[in-house]
């Protein structure tokens, strides 16, 4: 190529199209749904929030803006996601949770997202992820213009270290919420289900212990001193023995209930005292 030459222009229909990173893998922390919106994939993070990519059982594709642990817990950030949301077009967001739920972190699903792959799926994907990350800047307010000059310490949010995401529930359901249909359906169901199993638990128990012995006291073997043990001898042999029964007097059983029992007392004559009646 001689100085005179200039390289060859490459014409913008010969330029290859724009292509959409994907997502990076989710976290353990990450919840693997939010609402009927089933996470795929993290687009990006900041102190304020998450940008994920989404979809519902049905096929829609959708980027949801969840809000972290620390941004959660602040009044002041939770009403700032919220007006940022409604300041969008109304068919821009798909879905949200109610910002009534103190303990959860709140959640918006942006789209719609064409699910056929075209240039124009990939145009409604950045324009979702934009309006996400402009919610999360909102509750950042790191595209608040700063009146002046820059004097001082840096401003910073004293929930930014914590970056966790937020609280979500999916089981059990938000309570006193209005329930579906189908929760209505499921909470039944998990409730007959207890309840059959609490039968059947009964139920097996009974059987096992139906033809079970029972359980015979301990005998009580009185140890105070004072007290008279007697033993019995029988003295009838068993039958076809051909022996015949022994005579002799007849022994006095004494019932153990436990309660010592004095031994008679005698007087030095041989007689008993006429006081004692045992």
């Amino acid at each position: 190529m001689t100085a005179t030459e200039s390289p060859t222009e490459v014409q913008p229909d010969d330029r290859p199209a724009l292509e959409i990173p994907d997502a990076l893998p989710l976290q353990p922390e990450d919840p693997p749904r939010v609402g009927d919106f089933w996470l795929r994939g993290r687009l990006g993070a900041n102190a304020a929030g998450f940008l994920y990519t989404a979809a519902t059982e049905d096929g829609r594709d959708a980027i949801v803006a969840m809000m972290t642990e620390g941004s959660a817990d602040d009044a002041a950030a939770r009403e700032r996601f919220v007006h940022a949301v409604d300041e969008l077009p109304d068919d821009a967001v798909l879905a949200h949770n109610d910002s009534d739920d103190d303990d959860l972190a709140l959640w918006a699903a942006f789209g719609p997202i064409r699910a056929d792959g075209s240039s124009a799926a990939s145009d409604e994907r950045l324009l979702a992820e934009r309006r996400g990350e402009d919610v999360l800047s909102a509750v950042l307010m790191d595209r608040v213009p700063q009146p002046g000059k820059l004097r001082g310490p840096d401003f910073r949010h004293y929930w930014e270290s914590r970056r966790r995401p937020g609280l979500f529930r999916i089981w059990p359901l938000p309570w006193p919420n209005a329930l579906r249909p189908a929760s209505r359906w499921a909470l039944a169901f998990a409730l007959l289900t207890m309840a059959f199993i609490m039968a059947l638990a009964v139920f097996l128990a009974w059987l096992l212990f139906r033809h079970a012995a029972p359980l015979e006291p301990e005998p009580v073997i009185p140890t105070p001193t004072g007290t008279t043990t007697v033993t019995i001898t029988p003295t009838t042999p068993p039958p076809g023995t051909g022996s015949t029964p022994t005579t002799g007097p007849t022994p006095t059983v004494t019932p153990t209930t436990g309660i010592p029992t004095p031994a008679p007392t005698e007087s030095p004559g041989g007689t008993p005292t006429p006081g004692s009646k045992l």
